[in-house]
């Protein structure tokens, strides 16, 4: 089965972060996914062929927002285009004519080996790829590339309001999500039932990849006793608990907080080696 074509957009306004040389490298073991940066932080150093950077100002970028969805949309920080991740691939549906799919993600993160864990044959059965169980991952998610599902999250009332208000809302981790999962906080009975009834919910695949930790899912057991290091070699990603398990990407979310004004060891050579992740920072052995 052929391997269907996904490229991942991000809006990134300010300055790149000091771990982007890591980011890229795993895009670069990716080679057969594409990646659009619209940003006005510059073109990276060592940036991958499958990974393009638009250059454009916040404000226009925000004006291209506004045409697009025809709305209101100026907001004073760029943390507000969070909640437009769910309608980018309408935004941006010109520069995504003739991929399979297209993802919303973060910078904060080094991808492993995708089309590992997002399989041709995975694909194929559902219309949205959500790496939570229980809502819309914001750091990575995948959508088909129909007219139908670039236009979902119009089904959000008052999305409208929602996108032009300037407060950051988790537009696409609650009220996107509620669209596939009406009744996540229902019994199951009620979950079950809602499966066997709901198209939106059986066209949507939300399965815990388990790639944030020290946040607020447990761990793979239940408890918060999550891996004290994750690595990443070879283009995959493993950790110091279940390195036999495919994870589509790690995210550092809470690890960041600690590495502020640390150096990160140079990116020039990684081939064979590997490169260790924990909340002390990064090496490479």
């Amino acid at each position: 089965m052929k391997n269907p074509g996904i490229a991942i957009v991000i809006p990134y306004f300010g300055r790149w972060p000091f771990w982007m040389p890591y980011f890229l490298e795993s895009c670069r073991a990716n080679p057969d996914i594409g990646w659009l940066l619209y940003s006005d932080c510059g073109q990276p150093e060592r940036c991958p062929s499958n990974v393009r950077v638009v250059t454009v100002s916040y404000q226009d970028y925000c004006q291209r927002v506004a045409g697009a969805l025809h709305i209101d949309f100026h907001p004073d920080q760029p943390y507000k285009l969070c909640d437009i991740k769910p309608a980018l691939g309408l935004i941006h549906a010109e520069e995504l004519a003739g991929y399979d799919f297209w993802g919303f993600g973060d910078l904060d993160l080094l991808y492993g080996d995708l089309r590992a864990y997002f399989t041709a044959e995975r694909l194929a059965r559902f219309d949205l790829f959500s790496t939570h169980a229980r809502r819309i991952s914001g750091h990575l998610c995948l959508i088909r590339n129909t007219e139908e599902m670039r236009t979902a999250f119009m089904r959000v009332k008052h999305w409208q309001f929602r996108l032009e208000s300037p407060e950051h809302l988790a537009f696409d981790e609650s009220a996107f999500s509620k669209i596939f999962l009406r009744h996540k906080n229902s019994a199951s009975w009620v979950r079950w039932l809602a499966a066997q009834c709901d198209p939106w919910l059986r066209r949507a695949e939300f399965i815990e990849a388990y790639t944030t930790p020290n946040g607020k899912i447990p761990w793979t057991d239940g408890s918060r006793d999550y891996p004290v290091e994750w690595y990443w070699q070879d283009g995959r990603i493993s950790n110091s608990s279940l390195e036999n398990r495919v994870y589509p990407y790690f995210h550092f979310m809470v690890w960041k907080r600690n590495w502020t004004g640390r150096t990160l060891p140079s990116v020039d050579d990684l081939a064979n080696r590997r490169v260790i992740i924990s909340a002390d920072g990064i090496v490479i052995a």
